[in-house]
């Protein structure tokens, strides 16, 4: 009797065991963490293609302004004109400008400035920046870095107004570094150029075909 009780005690545990563990509240999985919206552009330049994935939902009126220049095609024609080399650190260190160049038929009114402490797209290796003066001046010129380059990210500590808001980041580059890269290479003039631009103006500015948005890959 008693190793019938035992056998029969058994699937008795079992049966109990696995409905406790019915009662357990199950876990929910952990929710897939957001990815912020990105709009892609395609910057066509004499040298080749570079694609962009622009912030249009951190930096919103970054991405915004330069959006409003691509739709009405306010970029065509214009050119890369500026390679900035900086001599120290890994290789390449710097950056290429271009766009506008404050042409009054092609300009429109400056926009807001977002700062990277807003908007937390900072300046990597390939990200895509306003060129500006003052904070709030930015209009249709931009840079694109070929480093990372950490001094242009908004230091709000700071006690320089300049320093404390930095540069408005609002993309990055998803294909083309290659030609970036080339566009950096050309030839500057060392006699061209105004104060800390002087030598940094390229000799033949690369001419920008187009540029467009373009559906994600």
């Amino acid at each position: 009797m008693t190793h019938r009780f035992a056998f029969l005690a058994a699937p008795l545990f079992l049966l109990s065991a696995a409905v406790a563990a019915q009662d357990q509240p199950t876990a929910s999985p952990e929710p897939a963490p957001s990815v912020p919206q990105t709009v892609d552009v395609v910057i066509q330049t004499e040298l080749g293609n570079i694609r962009l994935a622009l912030e249009s939902e951190r930096a919103l009126v970054t991405t915004a302004n330069f959006l409003r220049y691509t739709d009405q095609k306010r970029f065509d024609g214009t050119v890369f004109y500026r390679a900035m080399r900086l001599a120290w650190g890994d290789q390449p260190n710097g950056l290429i400008q271009g766009g506008t160049q404050m042409n009054p038929k092609r300009i429109l009114k400056p926009i807001a400035h977002e700062a990277t402490s807003q908007t937390g797209v900072l300046h990597k290796a390939g990200t895509i920046s306003m060129a500006r003066y003052d904070p709030g001046s930015a209009t249709g010129d931009f840079s694109i870095l070929l480093s990372d380059m950490p001094g242009l990210d908004a230091d709000p500590a700071s006690a320089n107004p300049d320093l404390a808001a930095g540069f408005a980041a609002f993309g990055h580059v998803v294909e083309g570094m290659d030609v970036v890269q080339a566009i950096w290479n050309a030839p500057v003039d060392p006699e061209k150029g105004e104060g800390a631009l002087k030598g940094q103006m390229i000799q033949q500015p690369v001419k920008i075909i187009s540029v467009r948005r373009a559906p994600k890959q």
